[in-house]
């Protein structure tokens, strides 16, 4: 069963997979009043709608560009497709098809834009499974230029699944590398807590120096010198922060600078973590001790230097895989601004919550339900897309 779940984290087809709900436009009305759930759930009533604007095969991850007015889509089976207003365009603007293993939790995963919008970086795993994180210059036609091609960081997987695959510049020009624990069941390798692997952590690196230019002496990146293990012996200088299981969507507050992170559990519970603006890293989510608020499997304590989860939620509702969001930052549904959205992967029901002090003061079901759901967008405007594995593109208005 928690292999299971493991694999479902990507797999657009598992038991306890939503079926309910149809594809394309799905309209409702919601109150925060009435249909919050948890404290302090207060608000003014509105009403939201999905409206989709594409079908894709199987997206996973969005992304735009500094000065361009197009969205760019990833599919998990290798390609990067531009979308620009309302019209996806037939040609991709990368192809990796030939070149990586898709399916389950591996494929192209993730992708993201330099702040100067010159190039563009993709995490996928290559034939053998392995993460691969690849920088393209974008050339004057808007397409992945391949003869650029320059890889910026290799990962051996172990496993299959907790492949993490999400690729996030921060408000500090740094690039955000979530990876998870290297996959089977439980962390049987103990990556999570371990400083001197990769696996199970996020890391902060610099595929260029500010200039632009590349790292010295052939590096195929820099280490931020502000990094919380930058000089420790024992632990590798691009961790940021550890002990996560499978972060497979994380985002920043573009208001706030907050980080949001949406850390995939084991077999009972999914939790999401806060790391607030400012912070120096060097966090520790506690996996594998603990899976959300909970210790996990024989541990006895939790670590010394726990940062507890924001909120966890249980699996006994049918939840089985968090996909972490965007807090609404957009101007369209004024009475969701400042609420962070998230879903879970075989629910499929559109959520909320808003946070003031480290608590969780309201929690909202927006009535709203995406089959099989994988990720979240944001626009240069602040409005916030769904992407659902079974193809469809939804844009949240009012």
């Amino acid at each position: 069963m928690a292999v299971l779940l493991l694999v479902c984290g990507l797999a657009a087809a598992c038991g306890g997979s939503p079926t309910e709900g149809g594809r394309g436009t799905a309209s409702v009305t919601t109150s925060p009043n009435g249909g919050g759930t948890g404290p302090g759930s207060t608000g003014g009533a509105g009403s939201i709608h999905l409206r989709e604007i594409a079908s894709l095969d199987s997206p996973v991850a969005m992304a735009i560009r500094r000065g361009d007015p197009t969205m760019y889509v990833a599919e998990q089976p290798g390609r990067v497709i531009a979308l620009s207003d309302g019209t996806v365009d037939p040609t991709p603007v990368l192809d990796l098809t030939g070149q990586i293993t898709t399916g389950g939790e591996r494929g192209l995963l993730g992708l993201a834009f330099s702040p100067d919008g010159r190039y563009l970086y993709v995490n996928y795993t290559d034939l053998d499974g392995n993460t691969n994180v690849v920088e393209f210059e974008m050339d004057a036609g808007g397409r992945a230029d391949m003869r650029s091609r320059r890889e910026v960081l290799f990962v051996k997987q172990p496993f299959p699944n907790h492949n993490g695959g999400n690729l996030v510049f921060g408000p500090d020009g740094d690039l955000y590398i979530g990876l998870g624990d290297g996959g089977s069941s439980g962390d049987p390798m103990d990556n999570g807590q371990n400083l001197r692997v990769l696996l199970g952590k996020m890391l902060r690196i610099e595929p260029r120096l500010p200039d632009g230019s590349l790292p010295p002496g052939g590096a195929h990146y820099a280490i931020p010198p502000d990094n919380p293990f930058v000089g420790r012996s024992g632990a590798r200088p691009e961790i940021w922060a550890y002990g996560l299981r499978n972060p497979w969507r994380y985002e920043f507050d573009r208001a706030t600078g907050d980080l949001w992170i949406g850390d995939v559990g084991q077999g009972a519970y999914e939790e999401v973590d806060l790391q607030r603006h400012g912070s120096r890293g060097g966090q520790n989510y506690g996996w594998n001790l603990t899976e959300g608020s909970h210790l996990y499997g024989n541990a006895t304590a939790p670590p010394r230097n726990w940062t507890r989860p924001l909120f966890d939620f249980s699996h006994d509702d049918g939840s089985c895989a968090v996909i972490g969001g965007f807090v609404y930052r957009g101007s369209a549904i004024a009475w969701l601004r400042g609420a962070y959205l998230y879903t879970d992967l075989c629910r499929g029901e559109l959520l909320a919550a808003r946070e003031a002090g480290g608590r969780v003061t309201q929690q909202l079901d927006l009535g709203l339900h995406v089959d099989s759901p994988s990720s979240f967008g944001e626009d240069a405007a602040g409005e916030l897309y769904v992407l659902s594995l079974s193809g469809p593109m939804y844009r949240l208005v009012p």
